[in-house]
């Protein structure tokens, strides 16, 4: 009996064995030939929010990361985390949206709308529950919405795009770099070769500042030349209103320098033929403006002096995921509170600076200087400037250095 019983459980253990040997990671449980693009709404007021699934699209290749698939870099406005059905995280994204900061303005009080909102996952090989959840500005889940996707559902529609495109910075594949798309806004078909010309521009500043420069062969750039039926893009205060590929326009939020579109899923549309991560759209005009939202797009003008110094600006925010540095005590409503640390990496309440830049204090410049996040008070950042404050820093402090470059690791390596 004993002889029985040693001979069982050698056999157990064999099975156990064999069944780890065999276990499937979460990257096999996805089809990293295609990208599974879903379309969302996010609605409501200042003191609610719905999310509410759109539409889904197919998409061919994947140019997203494939390490830390399961991770997020930094917890951002919200997530999203794609699941097999028994509950392992397969993929997972954080970001912020233009819906989240409008629920801080006074027209939330008194107005109910809606925003598009465009999310890429790596589509999975058997059917997955997807989790979108938005947070409010005391990190506490302010909406959550989960649901099934079938990859072999009919309704999923194929897409794809016959714009035109190009690299101009070519480092690698698609699926060993950070590729970022810069589009044309308000370039009409006669006007590409401006674009273009403007392209290489944007790219040639990106890759002067550190850390970028120090990680250029990270980096894939496509021009994407999407042209408008009109010349330059909208000005609302000027009253001036331009047929654009993107209908973007100044003035967002009623703030005269913020250029933004809502028109999310006629950008991702126009983009369905062009491998791509990370987007930077470039706008026709001398209008001094921008805007930069992370996990989403920066959008700059291209013509105006301050060109180079914004788009750098614009992508910390929408790649980095830094903050604003700078402030002006006019918000309608306070970002940021003592008792709740800021997510962004650059600036801090001290609710837990140990979890920021404390390791670093004393060296090159880096401290604790009050003002940022929009708040004279109550929010520190770590140097007296930076290209996240002003136009005139000559490039990032430090701390803000440190947080691209453990970005640009987490899309390309472990960090572990």
């Amino acid at each position: 009996m004993h002889s029985v019983m040693k001979r069982f459980c050698i056999l157990v253990s064999l099975l156990l064995a064999a069944g780890t040997l065999f276990a499937q990671s979460p990257s096999d449980k996805l089809d990293l030939s295609r990208t599974l693009r879903v379309d969302y709404i996010f609605t409501g007021t200042d003191k609610t929010c719905d999310i509410s699934v759109d539409e889904l699209r197919s998409l061919s290749g994947w140019a997203g990361r494939r390490v830390n698939m399961q991770e997020v870099p930094v917890m951002g406005n919200g997530a999203a985390f794609m699941r097999d059905t028994s509950g392992q995280v397969l993929y997972a994204t954080s970001f912020s949206t233009l819906f989240q900061e409008w629920q801080a303005t006074e027209e939330a009080t008194r107005l109910r709308k809606s925003f598009e909102n465009v999310f890429l996952f790596p589509m999975p090989a058997e059917p997955v529950d997807i989790t979108v959840e938005l947070y409010d500005f005391f990190n506490n889940v302010a909406a959550t919405y989960t649901h099934r996707v079938q990859p072999s559902d009919i309704l999923i529609r194929p897409a794809s795009s016959k714009v035109e495109y190009k690299y101009i910075g070519e480092s690698g594949s698609p699926e060993e770099r950070i590729d970022v798309a810069i589009v044309a806004e308000g370039y009409t078909e006669q006007e590409m070769d401006v674009f273009y010309a403007d392209a290489q521009s944007a790219v040639e500043v990106l890759l002067s500042h550190s850390p970028f420069k120090d990680y250029a062969d990270k980096f894939n750039f496509i021009a994407v030349a999407l042209p408008s039926k009109d010349s330059g893009v909208s000005i609302p205060k000027q009253g001036l209103w331009k047929n654009t590929a993107l209908s973007s326009n100044f003035d967002t939020f009623y703030m005269d320098r913020y250029l933004t579109t809502l028109r999310l899923r006629d950008l991702h549309d126009e983009l369905a033929g062009v491998p791509y991560e990370h987007i930077v759209i470039l706008a026709n005009t001398d209008n001094y403006g921008g805007g930069g939202i992370y996990n989403s797009y920066t959008l700059t003008t291209a013509h105006n002096k301050w060109f180079k110094e914004v788009v750098v600006h614009e992508f910390g925010h929408s790649f980095g995921a830094l903050a604003d540095e700078y402030y002006y005590d006019d918000m309608f409503v306070e970002y940021y509170y003592p008792n709740v640390e800021p997510w962004e990496r650059n600036i801090t309440t001290k609710a837990d600076f140990s979890s920021k830049w404390e390791k670093m204090m004393g060296k090159n410049g880096v401290g604790l200087v009050e003002g940022g996040g929009y708040q004279s008070k109550g929010v520190w950042r770590a140097c007296e400037d930076c290209r996240m404050k002003s136009n005139k820093a000559p490039d990032f402090c430090p701390v803000c250095q440190k947080a691209i470059e453990d970005m640009i690791l987490f899309y390309t390596k472990s960090l572990k």
